[in-house]
């Protein structure tokens, strides 16, 4: 057995030889960028753009950001780092190193917890308020990268041939950018160039069926970007790959991308120090005369020189900022913080037993779009990680097309004991009740469409969701048996009351009424 002063020992010996440093995880060269507490504010939460941010520690003390020894968080970085290559110029991958003593009351201000942790951080409405929140998918690249990029903020617009000619009138005299696409969804890319131009160059999408914008601006294929420069300007084809960077450099012609995020103060000067730059300001005006007239034949070759070795640089899009949580920091020498738990509660989607309720809702000559999750049977009663995960993506979508008070058809979750979960697996040739199925019905047009994406991720099912409603992909005949009138509640007209329905005992033949009804005629 191993006594006591021996594991002091070994314990010292780790603690002394463990790396402090955030190099320890990331160097210098690595896609991802490595920042500290003080440089949060300004390159994450006051940036345009929307960040993961890698919090990690090993001492015990809570923390989300990465500690360079730690197993877990090794682990995480090719993934991570694999990420931060794909997302470059989409959103930005960071890393804090919570270890870092520097570090530690940012690590407790942002409730860390434990490592390594990941939190997105993305734009919020007000500037320097972002909204952050625990990611809490696959600690794999794909997974990572779809997650963020389904957090970047959409304001591109999305234009039909009935709304073409209002939108190229409005701000007539501002550029304009559109791109004729034949995808349904805003890809990152365009979205991120959107938040790189707001304010100057307007960007639209418009898909290929929309005939009359095709042949307003002659695309034949797509996808094509065509600006609008504005007024009375000639439209520009864009010729180069569909690559962020050259079509960032193509719309640059107009107006340069916004900055990343506020430029760093400078630190103001003590007493002393502006004293020496007067002084050294003075000499440097005398040598900068003397020199000026050295040098007057020269001007000209200089000037030649400098334009041949000038380099531009190129600003990342700009982050919108996040809020972020404020718990109480814990030092070595402060009591814990008291921990509030989270009043949000999760997004979720109807669960409905009843067969009657999915008719009339889904299923009756008059209904539109249902999207139908039908869950699979189990004999725990505990459902698997994939209809977990459709319900939570489902949830999610619905929310926040509730935040934005944009309409959105009802999605509703039917389980193994709603009869008519049978009927539908049976009518349509589905799966089984022990696989998860998503369908989407409209019987007023009659027809219905299945989920075949890959897993149940917000991204995937969210893709699926809105090809449904740009109206995309090949639809199924909705079988004329699943169609069932249902009859409606009749109400009463507003102002209408309903009938006093009274129930009367009846009268005994020996009552006697008071006289006092006899004599008015009352009863």
């Amino acid at each position: 057995m191993m006594h006591t002063a021996a594991l002091v020992a070994a314990a010292a010996s780790l603690l002394l030889t463990a790396p402090v440093s955030a190099e320890g995880m990331y160097s210098k060269n690595s896609p991802v960028l490595q920042i500290n507490g003080m440089e949060y504010d300004r390159l994450i939460a006051k940036s345009n753009y929307t960040s993961i941010v890698d919090f990690n520690k090993s001492d015990g003390t809570p923390s989300r950001f990465y500690a360079p020894w730690c197993g877990h968080c090794k682990n995480l970085k090719p993934a991570y780092e694999s990420a931060a290559k794909s997302l470059a110029g989409l959103a930005k991958v960071a890393a804090v190193n919570c270890d870092e003593e520097f570090n530690k009351p940012f690590c407790g201000t942002m409730g860390v917890q434990g490592f390594p942790t990941l939190k997105i951080v993305r734009p919020g409405k007000k500037p320097g308020r972002p909204t952050v929140e625990d990611y809490q998918g696959q600690r794999v690249a794909k997974a990572i990268i779809d997650a963020v990029k389904e957090k970047i903020p959409n304001h591109v617009n999305r234009v039909t041939d009935k709304g073409l000619e209002e939108w190229l009138k409005e701000g007539n005299d501002t550029a304009k950018a559109v791109l004729f696409s034949d995808k349904g969804a805003t890809s990152a890319t365009l979205r991120a160039l959107a938040i790189d131009f707001a304010g100057n160059i307007n960007i639209a999408q418009i898909r290929n069926k929309e005939k009359a914008a095709m042949e307003l601006f002659s695309v034949e294929s797509v996808p094509k970007l065509i600006l609008l420069p504005g007024g009375d300007k000639k439209a520009i084809v864009y010729d180069g790959e569909m690559k962020k960077e050259s079509m960032s450099e193509f719309l640059s012609q107009i107006a340069p991308p916004n900055p990343d995020c506020p430029p760093e103060k400078e630190k103001p000067l003590k007493k002393s120090e502006k004293k020496d730059a007067k002084r050294d300001a003075k000499k440097s005006s005398k040598d900068s005369s003397a020199f000026s007239k050295a040098s007057a034949s020269h001007e000209s070759a200089n000037s030649a020189s400098a334009k041949a070795s000038a380099t531009s640089i190129t600003l990342e899009d700009p982050a919108q900022p996040t809020e972020s949580p404020d718990p109480n920091v814990v030092t070595d020498n402060t009591p814990p913080p008291v921990i509030i738990p989270e009043t949000e509660v999760p997004a979720t989607i109807p669960i409905v037993e009843a067969a009657e309720a999915i008719q009339k809702d889904c299923l009756s000559p008059k209904s539109k779009t249902c999207i139908l999750a039908l869950l699979p049977l189990t004999t725990d009663g505990t459902l698997p990680e994939a209809a977990v995960s459709a319900l939570a993506s489902l949830g999610a979508i619905h929310k926040k097309h509730d935040e934005r008070k944009s309409h959105l058809f009802p999605f509703y979750g039917v389980p193994a004991s709603n009869p008519l979960a049978a009927t539908l697996r049976s009518t349509l040739s589905l799966k089984d009740d022990a696989e998860l199925e998503l369908i989407a019905t409209n019987a007023k047009r009659a027809w219905w469409k299945q989920y075949q994406g890959a897993g149940y991720g917000n991204v995937a099912v969210e893709d699926w969701v809105d090809a449904i409603r740009m109206g995309d992909g090949k639809k199924e005949k909705l079988p004329d048996s699943l169609i069932v009138e249902v009859a409606e509640e009749v109400k009463p007209r507003v102002g209408e009351q309903e009938p006093l329905q009274v129930e009367i005992e009846e009268i005994p033949d020996d009552f006697e009424f008071p006289a006092t009804y006899h004599e008015h005629g009352e009863l």
